[in-house]
């Protein structure tokens, strides 16, 4: 009883070691990844002196709304962004609508329906998952340019209406879902597609707000294809706009950052939104894959 007693007196001393080294890794480290989203927040509400100025006042003097009446109003006060941020909102809302439905049907096929070759199909869709997008755009643009897609809604959402890791996750997600519910369900009278849509998708709400998350910030993220098949300015997207504003010419800093940080409100209210289900998506996810 006494060593068991020394023991576990000498080990606390040693827990509180590793503590403190794990939070100050944890601080250090958040610090790292929240420094940048600080200076933008901040810096939009500075005037441009202020945001060139070194040391950086981390802490704005007054705040100056001027930068965002100019980044929604544009250089030229064509409110052109107004137009660029709901493009943005069309294709990244009905790219992931798309994805979440045609990846949870597919992977409720692939998990819970034994057919001859299911295996070959999940193994030939997975790799797709190898191939770098840069490899098939030229062959994909000139597939969208063949049906005349170009700065239009359906070359941009058209190509990206599901993909391969939507597949995986719900697939790998509804993998272990308990078969007797579904058997149940089967013998009082639900047709298959009730129980998909009754039973397996409210069951599955970690897995699709997680697919949700990562196909819309990938949309709205989404820089090189619109760069490849928009032409007009009305048809731009956020990224778009972005690199617009920032190279002309007379672009306030300020006023650069106040449009970073209206882009990135619709990805921040929806992750808070969906964050519940996305963190314990991400939990079930992990323990699943294998």
């Amino acid at each position: 009883m006494e060593f068991s007693s020394h023991k576990k007196r000498k080990t606390k001393p040693q827990s509180l070691i590793v503590d403190i080294f794990i939070w100050i890794f944890l601080i250090g480290f958040a610090t790292i990844i929240l420094a940048p989203l600080v200076f933008m927040f901040t810096a939009s509400l500075m005037p441009s002196s202020d945001v060139m100025r070194l040391p950086y006042p981390w802490i704005p003097k007054t705040f100056y709304w001027q930068n965002f009446w100019q980044a929604i109003r544009g250089n030229d006060g064509s409110f052109i962004y107004i137009r660029n941020i709901m493009n943005s909102i069309i294709v990244a809302t009905t790219v992931t609508v798309s994805t979440v439905l045609l990846a949870a049907f597919t992977g409720y096929g692939l998990a819970k329906f034994p057919f001859k070759g299911r295996k070959i199909i999940f193994l030939l869709i997975m790799t797709t998952m190898m191939i770098p997008f840069e490899a098939i755009m030229i062959p994909l643009y000139l597939i969208v340019t063949s049906f005349n897609w170009q700065d239009s809604y359906a070359g941009l959402i058209v190509p990206f209406l599901t993909n391969a890791f939507g597949v995986f996750l719900m697939r790998q997600y509804l993998i272990t879902f308990p078969d007797e519910i579904i058997d149940a369900a089967r013998i009082d009278g639900a047709s298959e597609f009730s129980i998909f849509w009754r039973i397996i998708m409210p069951n599955s709400l970690p897995a699709v707000a997680t697919l949700a998350i990562l196909t819309f910030r990938s949309q709205w993220d989404n820089l090189l294809w619109p760069l490849l098949i928009v032409q007009s300015e009305e048809m731009k997207t956020i990224p778009l706009y972005i690199i617009k504003f920032s190279s002309e010419k007379y672009t306030n800093e300020g006023a650069m950052m106040a449009v970073a940080v209206i882009a990135s409100l619709p990805m921040f209210i929806m992750f808070f939104t969906l964050s519940k289900h996305f963190l314990s998506g991400s939990t079930l996810f992990s323990s699943r894959k294998g």
